[in-house]
């Protein structure tokens, strides 16, 4: 049975001055758990530099200063970047010791008024801080308040 896990598993190792993308948690807020689109937020995010490696399984990558997390990671959360980035790079944000994305709102971009159950619903475009404009989205106004 071990032989058999073992075909699917590969022995993983970087060098230093490697490009690797990181792996993380997707993204999840309790506002909008409800949701399914976010299923496509992104996952991967890089690439970034090894500078380091700590013992057999734990690299540290030349994150830059903003990003708020720890830049050692397990092997398992590194892809190595093969060729040319045609993917654009994400900025990592904020982690909770769960691994989940922490959001910090950065500015409101727009307001709109929907109805919800017959009744009128204020909600406004929010830009998260590190993240792209296009990944804005729509909260209740008296939910984020």
């Amino acid at each position: 049975m071990k032989k058999q896990a073992d075909k699917e598993r590969s022995e993983r190792e970087f060098n230093v001055g490697d490009s690797v993308f990181v792996k993380l948690q997707p993204y999840k807020q309790l506002s909008l758990k409800a949701h399914s689109y976010h299923r496509l937020s992104p996952k991967i995010f890089g690439p970034f530099q090894v500078i380091q490696r700590i013992g057999k399984v734990a690299y540290r990558l030349d994150l830059s200063p903003h990003t708020k997390i720890h830049s050692t990671f397990h092997v398992s959360q590194l892809k190595k970047c093969h060729g040319e980035s045609i993917a654009p790079r994400r900025l990592l944000v904020m982690l909770t010791p769960h691994g989940h994305l922490v959001l910090e709102p950065e500015a409101i971009l727009d307001r709109r008024i929907i109805l919800f159950h017959n009744r009128p619903l204020t909600q406004i475009l929010v830009k998260w801080f590190n993240t792209p404009t296009e990944d804005s989205i729509w909260e209740n106004y008296y939910e984020f308040m």
